[in-house]
């Protein structure tokens, strides 16, 4: 076999090594982009249908005096708010590659937050849980006795708000840091990427307010609300931006 040959198999081997790393990096990237659409859309799915099963229990006029019929739909919304426990400390690690070493502490800035987060969410859940057993009493009881498990119970509600709020102070001085680095490297269009960060300083506002009994959050949690809607379906088509995240990776 001449050099020429040898010279011809390496280069050929080369190149072949050389397409098959640059087509194994749009697959890392879109898989990484994919799994982190996927899991906003499922922690907003699961928190919001529990959300949603929760509030028709102990949204209705006097919910203590019927919370035995209604326990079943009280627990089923309350396991699917946990869930989000899996989906937000998931989507957190799954940054990790994705930031790189440069975004290290970024990416440990999110994590903690996430965890944070969910710990708070966790404790609202337990608020939740704990009228079934206080729904008990009341039927069992009867005059002061009454009153007084449907004023915890009331409590037990508004344990959860005030957890979810603080939940909701923890995941936005997160995001903020995410999205502060993803602005500066390009992960996403910058414009998007800026829109985020107003939207986050919107939610934090809200979160703020409702914590000093202002009841404007709902208003003020939209536009940080479209950002995490919209982020996922950009994910799913379009993914990180390529350039952005060969830097961030490296």
């Amino acid at each position: 076999m001449t050099s020429s040959t040898l010279a011809a198999d390496f280069g050929g081997s080369a190149t072949a090594g050389l397409k098959s790393t640059t087509a194994a990096k749009p697959d890392r990237r879109m898989f990484h982009s994919r799994l982190i659409g996927a899991l906003f859309l499922l922690g907003f799915v699961f928190y919001g249908t529990g959300f949603g099963l929760v509030s028709s229990v102990t949204g209705a006029p006097g919910f203590m005096s019927t919370i035995a019929s209604h326990q079943m739909t009280l627990a089923i919304g309350a396991i699917l708010m946990l869930l989000p426990i899996i989906t937000d400390v998931w989507r957190a690690v799954v940054f990790f590659p994705i930031l790189g070493e440069h975004g290290r502490s970024t990416a440990l800035t999110y994590l903690a937050a996430q965890i944070v987060s969910v710990s708070m969410f966790f404790v609202g859940v337990v608020s939740l849980l704990l009228i079934v057993p206080l729904g008990q009493l009341a039927a069992d009881a009867a005059g002061s006795d009454v009153a007084w498990a449907a004023a915890m119970g009331t409590l037990m509600v508004q344990s959860n708000e005030i957890a979810y709020q603080i939940a909701q102070l923890s995941l936005v001085f997160g995001s903020l840091s995410l999205w502060f680095y993803g602005l500066r490297v390009g992960l996403i269009p910058r414009a998007f990427a800026a829109f985020a960060l107003v939207g986050y300083v919107v939610h934090l506002t809200g979160v703020v307010a409702e914590l000093l009994g202002f009841h404007i959050g709902s208003m003020l949690l939209i536009p940080g609300a479209l950002f995490e809607v919209a982020l996922p379906f950009w994910l799913f088509f379009k993914g990180f931006n390529a350039s952005a995240y060969g830097k961030a990776a490296e």
